[in-house]
């Protein structure tokens, strides 16, 4: 056993207990005690394992489906994940029998929908295994509400964010949300991502879509997310827009009508 007693702690330590972040580890000499160099390599493992893990979409279409949601299952044009990381561009596209796919439902139901949501796998196809399905579930609860139309519930495998401008606009789709696991962090390899655009189409940039990040336990919650996802949905509806132009005031917009008004102290 190492002798704990040559390592010095930092006195910024009781600051830990507020944050994931690495900070405060103390030294053991010039080094990193042996705790926290440990700790580290298991939090770039577990990042490590998060981008290599597969994505079960016939687990996932079955729980969906236990929910009365209908899906479709499809697939980038990048054959495996080795491809996926190594050709990024690959992920953003559908692979010829995905597109035929939503070619083919398109025909059936010529007259579109409002919405298209897409799941895929993105960097960490833990996120999605984690916090997909209840988000979903948060998010249809408000979709009912606004009488939205919706399509199938596309499930990707080996996609990206731009993958769901290409299903929305195959699919007739007036607004596309994506649901992706993000990159994943050292603290973090379980962070999924929302992305959501205006009328969807191929070529559109990240200018062009909002984004709503962090959606875990640690992170913004499930009810938070689809509270600010429906916010941006309804204006962009009003305003028929999304990305830089699309403002987020869902936050402002859900604090308590109560609360006095203090304004802007420095315009005061």
């Amino acid at each position: 056993m190492p002798d704990k007693s040559t390592a010095i702690t930092n006195p910024w330590g009781h600051l830990r207990q507020l944050t994931p972040a690495r900070i405060a580890l103390g030294r053991a000499g010039t080094s990193l005690p042996t705790d926290a160099q440990l700790d580290f390599q298991f939090a770039h493992a577990q990042a490590r394992d998060a981008v290599h893990l597969s994505l079960d979409t016939d687990e996932l279409a079955h729980q969906l489906q236990d929910k009365g949601l209908r899906t479709l299952q499809l697939r980038s044009a990048a054959a495996d994940r080795y491809i996926y990381l190594q050709r990024p561009d690959l992920g953003r596209r559908l692979d010829e029998a995905s597109v035929k796919q939503l070619s083919d439902h398109a025909a059936e139901h010529a007259e579109g929908y409002d919405l298209a949501i897409v799941i895929a796998d993105g960097l960490s196809a833990l996120a999605v295994q984690r916090h997909a399905l209840p988000l979903l579930q948060r998010i249809e609860e408000q979709i009912e509400k606004d009488g939205w139309s919706r399509a199938p519930i596309c499930l990707v495998q080996q996609g990206r964010v731009a993958l769901g401008d290409e299903v929305g606009e195959k699919l007739k789709a007036k607004m596309v949300v994506m649901l992706v696991g993000e990159r994943p962090g050292l603290s973090s390899p379980d962070s999924l991502g929302l992305y959501f655009t205006y009328a969807p189409k191929v070529g559109r940039t990240d200018a062009d879509r909002n984004c709503i990040s962090n959606v875990r336990l640690e992170g913004l919650s499930y009810n938070l997310a689809a509270h600010r996802l429906i916010h941006l949905m309804r204006e962009a509806c009003r305003r028929q827009l999304s990305g830089v132009k699309l403002k987020d005031e869902a936050e402002m917009l859900s604090l308590d009508d109560d609360a006095p008004k203090t304004g802007n102290f420095l315009l005061g």
